[in-house]
Formats: structure tokens, sequence, C-alpha cells
């Protein structure tokens, strides 16, 4: 299951029947889940922990000390969840001691090829990062979020849940979950009622989304006067998540 070229440190703790592919190198204090594959020319790095069936690609550099400048060698770690893909080029750090100390990452992610996860991030599961998406330290993605190529997030940005953004996106605030943004820098363009209904949210739930985001975007109200309105008129918890989404911004939410 090792192939005899690669390098597995004997303090690696790796399932009975994880695969290591050809000149692929996997250092101390490296755990990886049963299922696993990781192919050639792949480096894993510890303190990291990889779930089960996670498939890493070639090429990869998983767990390798972050590129903050005030990182002084300290043992922080990378965390992932199960059924996570990681194809070609992907870079993806561990934290600092400033932040968490830890990049988290769930479960059923895909990250394309060349896709970077800065230091101290925390991805939700069933996100889809397409290629060549970069993530800058302390970004926050909620579930099903969606990036589209060559996108990009500015440190310490939220994510929302099923939220999407367009390729080539630049992002420098907040995004609010369920939305739709796109461009240089990103602008809302409405709901993402496609998705939404993809993923089986009710009518009710998508009718309520819908008007919950025309208070926030198309009334004039402040963002104050639109969440006490969007709790006065829905008692829904999609409502209510899209209101909390965008109550946590600390960067200011994209208008």
């Amino acid at each position: 299951m090792i192939h005899p070229t690669a390098i597995v440190d004997p303090g690696a703790r790796l399932a009975d029947d994880v695969e290591v592919g050809p000149f692929s190198v996997i250092g101390p204090d490296v755990e990886i889940g049963a299922g696993s594959v990781i192919g050639p020319h792949v480096v894993v790095k510890g303190p990291t922990i990889l779930g089960e069936r996670t498939r890493i690609f070639q090429f990869a550099s998983v767990g390798e000390d972050c590129q903050d400048k005030k990182y002084r060698g300290e043992p922080t770690r990378l965390v992932m969840g199960d059924d996570n893909v990681i194809r070609e080029g992907v870079t993806l750090h561990r934290g600092t001691v400033q932040d968490r100390g830890e990049t988290t990452i769930g479960s059923r992610n895909l990250f394309m090829a060349y896709v970077h996860v800065g230091h101290d991030c925390v991805i939700g599961n069933d996100c889809i990062l397409a290629n060549q998406v970069t993530l800058a330290g302390h970004v926050r993605l909620g579930d099903h979020a969606i990036l589209g190529g060559l996108s990009a997030v500015h440190q310490f940005c939220h994510f929302g849940a099923h939220a999407m953004a367009g390729g080539g996106s630049i992002i420098t605030k907040d995004t609010p979950a369920f939305v739709m943004i796109n461009g240089n820098p990103a602008q809302v363009h409405g709901l993402n009622a496609v998705g939404l209904k993809r993923r089986g949210f009710s009518a009710e739930a998508i009718r309520a989304l819908s008007d919950s985001y025309k208070l926030v975007y198309r009334q004039g109200l402040t963002v104050e006067q639109a969440l006490s309105e969007i709790r006065a008129r829905f008692s829904l918890a999609e409502t209510e998540h899209f209101a909390a989404s965008i109550e946590v911004s600390t960067r200011g939410i994209i208008r």
C-alpha cells in the first residue's frame, strides 16, 4: 500500500489500508484515516490530521508551515474531516498561535487544482473551491459554499453557507449566506435560488429568503432596520440564518 520510493516518518500514524504513492513524503505527527489515498509527489507535514477516505492528488502540499511572517515554528495544526478531495498542486497551511492555532476543514469538500487555503481558515462541509481559488488567513466558509475559479478572499472575511461566488471574484467584505456574488470588487447579484432548489430547500423557505434579500438590498433600509424587519416578518430557521450571517459581520457585507 506504500510505494517503496515514498518516505513515511515513523512518527506518522496511518490506518492499515492507506495508500501512499511514489515519491510522496509523510512527516511526523501526521494522522491519516482509513480508506485514504495519497497520490505521487505529495507532501503532508504535521501536526496534521486527515480524516477517512481523503484523496490527495500529485504535487499537493498539505499541513505546511504558514506564510505569516509572525510564524516562528510553533506546533500549530491542520485538522480535516472525512471524504475530502484535494486536487493537483493544492496548498493547505496550518494555523498560527496568534489566532486559533489550527486550520480546520470539514468533510466532503472539493479543492480543485492549485487552490490555496491560508492559515487559521475554517471551512465547513460540502464546499467547492474551483481551480486557483485563494483564501487568505483567517477566512471562514460556511457549509455548501461555492467559489468560482480564480476567486480571492481577503483575510478575516466570512463567506456564508450556500453562497456562491462567480469566477474571478475579488472578495474583500463579508458575504451573507444564500446569496450570489461576482466581480472585482465583488457585488451581490441576487439570491442563490437555483442552488437552494437543488439542495432541497422548500418553496416557502426560498420565498422567505427572497423577501429577506430584498429587505437588505432593495428597500433602502439600513442593515439594522432590515434585520429587524426580517425577524418581525419571518420565523423560519433559514431567514434567521440569513440574518445572523449579516449580524456577525466584522468587515461589512458586500452590497
